[in-house]
């Protein structure tokens, strides 16, 4: 899929790495080695959740890739989207589980780098455009053209289904960009804040990850009381585990593919439900072509 906008005027372009150092990434000086004289392998995912639940989250999965790998695993939790790239890109960490447009920074900014798995169901991702019930838009097939002069917040400001897309099609839907078609426009920082503000009338549009609202609604949150679905987005390529290219010569060959096979191979419902994710697929550094496109277009990748 080739996604070419047009007439998109620039964005603000992702200025990674400037003025962030370790100590605004939370991250302190480590040893390359763990206990027993092994590197360990250090990880971190973008931060679309709160803290706490993210360290819940993959507190286990580093347990799990522990255990396959035979080298120490440690979760290294990262304040925003941008420092998740600075800490791959300053080998802080090694792996990452980036969204779609922080996966292609990652790869631009450490030559070598590859994606080698994705969810299920990250091949073909969709953004939900959600409303404050009080808007009294309803779900439609088409763009909702009604939410014009509305407030709208998009997730992160380098979230691929929180920004990137959402952003593209409004501009393809719309022939605006988001600041001249809705009244007021902001960023919330990740998902479950998005659906947070629009769901007390903060904003009274929204666009996120549609598996945190799917999510939602399974553990009927009180934030579906009074949100709807009124669109969803064609299908994109998003999230994917990139892994930098220089491990094999600091764990041993064939590590990067050691690594693939325990992504693939992690079958624990309670572990995917971190993610959350029915299964690992391969993928590549192509299938994400689109985002770099995408990205360029909108001013957001160099």
């Amino acid at each position: 899929m080739i996604v070419k906008p047009a007439a998109l005027k620039p964005g603000r372009r992702a200025v990674i790495g400037m003025g962030l150092g370790l100590a605004a990434l939370g991250l302190g000086a480590r040893s390359p080695a763990g206990a027993q004289g092994q590197p360990t392998l250090y990880f971190s995912a973008i931060p679309d959740d709160d803290e706490t639940r993210l360290m819940q989250r993959f507190s286990g999965v580093a347990a799990y890739l522990e255990r396959q790998l035979g080298v120490p695993v440690r979760y290294v939790p990262v304040k925003d989207y941008a420092a998740s790239v600075v800490a791959f890109r300053n080998d802080q960490i090694q792996l990452g589980w980036f969204g779609g447009l922080t996966g292609v920074q990652a790869q631009l900014a450490v030559p070598g780098s590859q994606a080698i798995a994705q969810g299920d169901e990250d091949a073909r991702f969709v953004s939900y455009f959600i409303a404050h019930e009080s808007t009294g838009l309803q779900k439609s097939d088409g763009f909702p053209m009604g939410a014009r002069g509305m407030s709208f917040t998009f997730g992160a400001q380098t979230s691929t289904s929180g920004r990137l897309f959402p952003d593209y099609y409004i501009r393809k839907e719309t022939g605006e960009a988001p600041d001249q078609f809705f009244s007021r426009v902001g960023f919330s920082g990740d998902h479950a804040q998005t659906l947070r503000l629009v769901s007390t009338g903060a904003y009274q549009v929204g666009a996120l990850n549609y598996t945190v609202y799917e999510k939602a609604v399974a553990e009927q949150a009180p934030e579906v009381a009074t949100t709807r679905v009124i669109w969803q987005t064609p299908p994109f390529p998003d999230y994917n585990w990139t892994i930098r290219g220089d491990v094999d010569a600091r764990f041993g060959e064939g590590f990067i593919e050691k690594v693939r096979a325990a992504l693939i191979g992690m079958t624990d419902p309670a572990l995917l439900e971190s993610f959350p994710r029915k299964a690992f697929i391969p993928t590549s550094n192509e299938a994400y072509q689109p985002i770099l496109e995408t990205g360029r277009a909108l001013g957001l990748l160099d």
